[in-house]
């Protein structure tokens, strides 16, 4: 069934059942959506995978935040057994956790972090010059879409893209100024903390960085956003291209994954297709890149942890969305005893 004709027989089921037409507000709106990215009217929502893809940045050296690059490799060792904020909340919402070092400067040991496909040690720092060359960026694209291309060998239906990776707020923010045109100001916030100093140094960094790497956007995208790009945010846009390949639900987290999901669709207009935005995040640059998206989030709760927090607090939403299109009555039903 299309995306169209699935959105349409699921309109029209809820539209049917025993209640006023729409009086569950939001929740048909994600009913609707959900079954548009299955291309069935009764989707699918488990099994459910976070996929957490890690990297770290070589603009951590240029101070724009509070931590330093090796909060990112502890950050990964909770993760991986278990004790973060996103492995609590998966747990809690009947979602497996994997883990994919795209790119940290210290992977963990083990099979399951991906430590022999890392696109690289960390990127350059983009204050200084480009993120990365062609190849790092083929090779980080090339990551995410082995991690979507796993979940579909394995049945998933649907995935949570979640990251970690400190100072990745700025590559967001270059990548949400880049690709959607917004002024650089616009899109910086504290990221995981900040103080005036730095949140000024990162601002003039992000401005910077964009000036360079815009007016290759003519010529070649994708050295415009390996220019600026981190590795665990671009394999986030190849998890998201080899989904809507293979008809998986992705639904996208904060601000990070939302850059993610706009290197994506730069890359393949059709990317998005089976994407559903989970909240809309308290860094200031989420709401436009949303809008630059087209995607209408579901949450309002000012999350900005990343990891895939937000993408699973709408977990249980989705249940709900889906039960509603396959246990309510209809009208007539109802009405016949």
């Amino acid at each position: 069934m299309s995306a169209a004709d699935a959105a349409q027989e699921a309109r029209t089921r809820l539209d049917s059942l025993a209640k006023p037409p729409g009086s569950l507000g939001r929740l048909e709106a994600l009913a609707i959506r959900l079954a548009e990215t299955q291309g069935r009217a009764d989707p699918r929502t488990v099994p459910r995978r976070l996929i957490v893809f890690a990297g770290d940045h070589g603009v951590v050296e240029e101070g724009i935040g509070l931590w330093p690059s090796e909060v990112t490799a502890a950050m990964m060792r909770l993760i991986a057994t278990g004790r973060s904020s996103c492995s609590a909340l998966a747990a809690a919402s009947g979602t497996e956790v994997v883990l994919v070092d795209a790119g940290s400067r210290a992977p963990l040991p083990g099979p399951d972090t991906g430590r022999d496909e890392r696109a690289g040690a960390g990127t350059a720092n983009l204050a200084r010059g480009p993120a990365m060359d062609a190849a790092g960026m083929a090779a980080a694209l090339a990551i995410g879409a082995r991690a979507a291309a796993r979940a579909a060998e394995d049945g998933i239906a649907v995935i949570a893209t979640g990251e970690m990776g400190i100072g990745n707020t700025t590559v967001a923010a270059c990548l949400a100024a880049l690709l959607t045109g917004a002024p650089a100001e616009a899109v910086v916030g504290p990221g995981a903390g900040s103080t005036p100093e730095s949140l000024a140094r990162k601002r003039a960094v992000v401005a910077e960085a964009v000036a360079r790497a815009r007016p290759l956007l003519d010529t070649d995208v994708g050295a415009a956003i390996a220019s600026v790009g981190g590795f665990e945010i671009l394999a986030i846009a190849g998890c998201i291209r080899e989904a809507a390949r293979r008809g998986i639900t992705v639904v996208a987290d904060g601000f990070v994954a939302g850059a993610g999901a706009l290197v994506a669709r730069a890359l393949d207009p059709g990317a998005l297709r089976t994407a559903i935005a989970a909240h809309r995040g308290a860094e200031p640059g989420h709401a436009a890149v949303l809008e630059a998206l087209g995607l209408a989030p579901f949450l309002e709760w000012d999350l900005r942890l990343g990891e895939g927090t937000g993408a699973l607090l709408l977990m249980p939403m989705l249940d709900a969305a889906a039960a509603l299109l396959r246990d309510v009555a209809t009208l007539e039903e109802a009405i016949a005893g």
